[in-house]
């Protein structure tokens, strides 16, 4: 029996990990310890959250948050490196992008355990984030790197890192949608509770500092909002950081008048809020590229993207957040319009079994 340990440090990545722990569960020959490093603490990983996605909640939560960048790494690789060296996995699995997931590839590295990378390839190729220099730095120790599209295949061959080692086996969110868009369906109230229509509402998520640390990005960005709601519903679910932003620069009740606030929501009803807005607009390279799978527009909130198949598609467009009309504009744009649906750059949703029977085999 093999064992892998996988590594995450943020909601999203489990619910991009859960595919592959179903996967794993029903083969024989390997086995899965989940780490969570606690990087985002998020009041919504709660038993539901893990009743949802059908998995265990994890065996090791090392409880390292905040901090900045450097600080935070170094404490997670010292607690990891304990766990590795405890457990001796037969290979460490890790997804994406965040601090968790270098810290993650670092720790095995050091004590000669392979590494399998999945998301491998993706580049915004804006050094100014932490996220690509994590992603860079991940895909040069791993063993094993599956990229999502031929891009990334691409990325990765200019690098100098090709051949057995890299696999397009498509992009595990991909078969995520495929697989939770019914059970969204069936189980989630979501609608219902926040009094929407169908295809008559928009959905906005917004959380990454270059657009939350500026107090003119913050007000350029909700006076778009605000405007949009004048016209249907504009559905935002509050990241903390979001919502701290704006309580420390006073303008937390003046921007958000008009809007349909929740708190962060469950993995279920943002899936369901997806598949039923008429747009969604947002900073977040996760939700940009669901809304695809889920067939709605998207409004790019950033200068740049990991996902470019979206634009050459015709289903996102990059929004200068700096003049609310941009905004505003991109939305009138996008939501009478569809994209191209023939191509299918993200796989057929086989990933997940592409993934562990590479890793079988190799192992």
């Amino acid at each position: 029996m093999k064992k892998i340990i996988t590594i995450l440090g943020a909601r999203p990545q489990f619910i991009k990990a859960s595919t592959i722990s179903h996967e794993i569960a029903r083969t024989d020959g390997i086995s899965e310890t989940l780490l969570h490093t606690g990087q985002h603490f998020d009041e919504n990983m709660s038993d539901v959250f893990f009743d949802e996605l059908n998995i265990p909640k994890p065996a090791y939560n090392l409880g390292v948050s905040g901090g900045r960048h450097g600080q935070m790494t170094g404490r997670q690789l010292e607690k990891i490196e304990t766990v590795l060296l405890d457990e001796k996995p037969d290979a460490v699995l890790v997804y994406g992008d965040t601090n968790s997931t270098m810290a993650g590839a670092l720790a095995a590295a050091q004590n000669q355990i392979p590494i399998a990378h999945v998301e491998a390839g993706l580049r915004s190729f804006n050094r100014a984030m932490p996220e690509e220099i994590n992603r860079v730095m991940t895909d040069h120790l791993s063993n094993w790197l599956f990229a999502p599209t031929q891009l990334a295949v691409d990325n990765l061959k200019t690098e100098g890192i090709a051949g057995a080692r890299v696999t397009n086996c498509g992009d595990v969110m991909y078969d995520a949608a495929l697989h939770y868009a019914d059970i969204a369906r069936e189980k989630s109230a979501i609608l219902t509770d926040l009094d929407l229509t169908e295809g008559h509402f928009r959905l906005a998520t917004l959380h990454r500092p270059a657009n939350t640390d500026s107090v003119e990005n913050l007000r350029a960005i909700f006076t778009a909002f605000q405007e949009l709601a004048r016209e249907m519903p504009l559905v935002l679910p509050l990241h903390p950081r979001t919502r701290n932003a704006l309580n420390v620069a006073g303008l937390f009740d003046q921007l958000t008048a008009g809007l349909t606030l929740t708190d962060p929501l469950g993995f279920l009803d943002i899936i369901r809020l997806m598949q039923s807005a008429k747009l969604v607009l947002t900073d977040s390279g996760g939700v940009q590229k669901e809304a695809y799978f889920h067939a709605t527009p998207v409004s790019i909130l950033r200068d740049e993207t990991e996902w470019v198949e979206l634009l050459d598609m015709g289903w996102a467009e990059l929004v200068d957040v700096r003049d609310p009309a941009n905004i505003t504009s991109s939305a009138a744009r996008l939501e009478n319009q569809t994209g191209d649906s023939l191509q299918k750059p993200y796989g057929d949703g086989s990933a997940t079994r592409q993934i562990v029977q590479t890793l079988l085999s190799e192992l």
